[in-house]
């Protein structure tokens, strides 16, 4: 962000602040902030994070629940087990359980769910989690027993994430736009470009235990609109608030609490590594010897976020900083663009999603970039451009996003994946990763993983994405940090 506009921004900041914090919400709803609008809402067919911060754990509902401090609880799984060579699992499923339309939940709908995630044409992003399950049993309606070809420790984590939710065969087609689940909540209606409602499901197992009666996610893109519609009271909750000169003005407010945790978002350059120019490892050097990461995350982020030279979080233990690879050393970049064979510089486009970490982050990675010899064309898109050209279709050069999945390393080995990297010795160490039983030799693998993908500059690694929460002082059980983009509604509550 230009010094210009941080000005423009504070000052109309300032006039925000003198606004009074209106009525407080209902004390049994609750009005929540998305900067983007998903394009649907069923997790299972669009990787858009946006689909789990309104659906996961409120209207769908998993075998398992990721907790906030990343471990894992029952779900609809109330309990299960695991064979002494790590292949089979048993899980025992919760009873009297109902979706949305009234059809009860069996062990069969387990079954479809995870049957149709790995059948072909599956549009799902984990695909391959599914297709490793060479069996599933279901011996009553209330037990399944999953086998696997090969083991993964992680296999319990994975199924609380959002690939993982459980829908039925009779409502599956239409979830995109009517999502039907077992979760604590029901949805509504979707009002496009305003907001998406959910209420709640009165007959849930743990509705007792549900405080509030009514969600409503409304979408505001604007950074401002959202900071004045906090302070007025029209908002009671922002789960993922942009970093900006506006978050002075509500930590001065008594009424607004302000709070920092972290995230899994790998905030990365995305880099087509098929490239005719990118495919060269000297140009992707030349690229990650021009980065600036502190100059991005102040300009961008207003300095919340924390390097990373790897795709991998910083809170995680098996973390290694790898952000000295390549330092910073444009005269460095110059030469390895001439060795490269682009003495006159290298015209490259940097196509950019609608967030603001993006596309101002953007703004200052370009200049970077065309220190050290290149020529960047900036291209904003919007996000149903950005999946289709540059997610599906690979027709990019470079972009900006952050991946938010947790302990998402494993893309890399993702055969089309939008990277489009493809080294047979990384795949071989997220092999070994995934089947390690021993945390040792797991942290090993993983280790090699990180150092392999800084040491190739598959990607410019920026930054870890934080997570800036601010909320209504009286709205309690929100989550702080996310080992996921979710919001779990179930446990909010008002004070």
């Amino acid at each position: 962000m230009t010094i210009a506009k941080k000005l423009v921004y504070a000052a109309a900041v300032a006039a925000i602040a003198a606004l009074p914090l209106g009525a407080q919400a209902a004390k049994n709803s609750v009005n929540i902030a998305m900067t983007l609008e998903p394009p649907g809402l069923d997790p299972r067919s669009n990787p858009a994070a946006a689909i789990g911060q309104i659906a996961l754990y409120n209207i769908y509902e998993n075998l398992t629940h990721i907790n906030e401090d990343a471990t894992v609880s029952p779900m609809l799984a109330k309990s299960w087990t695991v064979s002494d060579d790590g292949l089979v699992y048993t899980f025992m499923l919760e009873k009297g359980v109902k979706f949305h339309d009234g059809t009860d939940f069996t062990s069969a709908d387990v079954k479809y769910t995870f049957e149709a995630n790995a059948a072909e044409g599956s549009k799902i992003k984990r695909k391959k989690r599914f297709e490793n399950m060479a069996k599933i049993e279901t011996p009553d309606a209330h037990t399944v027993r999953i086998t696997l070809k090969k083991a993964r420790p992680m296999f319990v984590f994975w199924m609380g994430e959002s690939t993982a939710v459980i829908v039925g065969e009779e409502s599956a087609a239409t979830n995109a736009t009517k999502p039907v689940g077992t979760g604590p909540f029901k949805f509504v209606s979707w009002t496009k470009g305003d907001s998406v409602v959910m209420e709640k499901n009165a007959g849930h197992r743990n509705a007792g235990s549900v405080k509030l009666s009514k969600v409503k996610y409304r979408f505001i893109n604007d950074p401002a609109a959202q900071i004045a519609a906090m302070m007025s009271g029209d908002l009671d909750l922002i789960p993922f608030a942009r970093a900006s000169a506006g978050l002075g003005a509500l930590q001065a407010n008594p009424d607004v609490k302000v709070s920092f945790g972290t995230t899994e978002g790998e905030t990365i350059l995305s880099t087509n590594n098929k490239h005719p120019a990118l495919s060269k490892l000297k140009v992707r050097q030349a690229i990650a010897h021009a980065i600036d990461r502190k100059e991005i995350i102040e300009g961008a982020m207003f300095g919340a976020g924390v390097p990373i030279g790897t795709h991998f979080a910083p809170h995680n233990p098996d973390y290694l900083d790898l952000t000295g690879t390549y330092p910073l050393d444009r005269a460095k970049s110059k030469a390895l663009l001439a060795e490269a064979g682009y003495g006159d510089g290298l015209a490259l486009s940097l196509k950019l999603p609608p967030v603001p970490y993006a596309r101002d982050g953007g703004q200052i990675l370009a200049q970077q970039l065309n220190k050290a010899g290149f020529k960047i064309t900036i291209e904003n898109v919007e996000w149903a451009v950005w999946l289709k050209q540059v997610y599906k279709q690979k027709t990019y050069d470079l972009s900006i996003v952050s991946h938010v999945e947790p302990m998402d390393i494993g893309i890399y080995a993702r055969p089309g994946y939008y990277f489009q990297y493809e080294n047979a010795e990384f795949n071989d160490m997220i092999m070994k990763a995934d089947g390690a039983r021993d945390p040792a030799m797991r942290s090993k693998y993983l280790k090699m993983a990180q150092k392999k993908l800084a040491n190739d500059a598959v990607n410019g690694f920026l930054f870890q994405l934080a997570k800036t929460t601010v909320r209504n002082k009286n709205l309690m059980g929100v989550w702080t940090s996310s080992p996921m983009f979710v919001n779990d509604m179930a446990s909010a509550y008002w004070k």
